[in-house]
């Protein structure tokens, strides 16, 4: 899938990132999406790796690229530099070690440093298969994402639950977000062709292609309805 998203044209490409601790399940939460696999002996990535996954929005194609950021206190530095130009973030914690949860605000306060005030946000708690180890309740992580304006959703890359839902999320709202402001500036420059250039702002609009207000978002493969617990603020 990875490859042939890839090598499909696209209308938009969108970047996003996925943040958090080590070892809270950001790979196999890509490769699920990506690829629809799941490693359990999932190594720790080493600085920064990346995915394709083409999505069909209305009648438009486009394309996530999703970059996997590593973990681990040595890479920050490397990674910090590949917030600039995301649209998007995953900023996922492991329902079953509190002290992935206790700091997310640290991650969100390095993400809302480096990257677009835009930049749509969903708060992941993975690995929700392992209810009997669970150490931070649901309604914990509702209450961050609400208290920090964030969509929130948990999942299992394991038993594939919800991924699908968070990634998708997000991309529809980054496509709304882009396509409000396109519309925005349009406007006020008087312009009737939206685009945006491929300048670092980590979308790339073809010049002379229609901006759509969308009402529902669809994946290249068949996907369950949106989690009810997720909300926009």
């Amino acid at each position: 899938m990875a490859e042939d998203s890839y090598e499909e044209e696209c209308d938009y490409l969108f970047k996003s990132v996925l943040i958090g601790d080590s070892a809270v399940g950001k790979s196999n939460l890509l490769s699920r999406f990506s690829k629809d696999e799941f490693r359990l002996d999932s190594k720790p990535t080493i600085g920064v790796e990346f995915a394709y996954r083409n999505v069909h929005v209305g009648d438009k194609i486009i394309k996530a690229q999703i970059w996997d950021t590593a973990g681990q206190e040595r890479f920050r530095a490397i990674t910090s530099s590949y917030y600039r130009g995301a649209l998007g973030a995953l900023l996922i914690y492991d329902i079953t070690r509190r002290t992935t949860f206790d700091n997310i605000k640290k991650w969100l306060f390095e993400l809302r440093e480096f990257a677009n005030p835009d930049t749509v946000v969903v708060l992941v708690g993975n690995k929700s298969d392992l209810r009997q180890s669970r150490e931070v309740e649901e309604e914990e992580g509702k209450s961050l994402a609400e208290s920090e304006g964030l969509c929130f959703l948990e999942t299992s890359a394991l038993e594939n639950v919800n991924v699908e839902e968070a990634f998708l999320v997000m991309i529809k709202r980054i496509h709304e977000v882009v396509t409000q402001r396109i519309a925005s500036d349009n406007k006020s420059n008087g312009v009737a062709t939206s685009h945006v250039n491929g300048n670092g702002n980590g979308t790339v609009v073809p010049v002379g292609k229609e901006i759509v207000n969308i009402h529902e978002v669809t994946a290249t493969q068949p996907v369950s309805s949106y989690s009810s617990k997720c909300c926009f603020q």
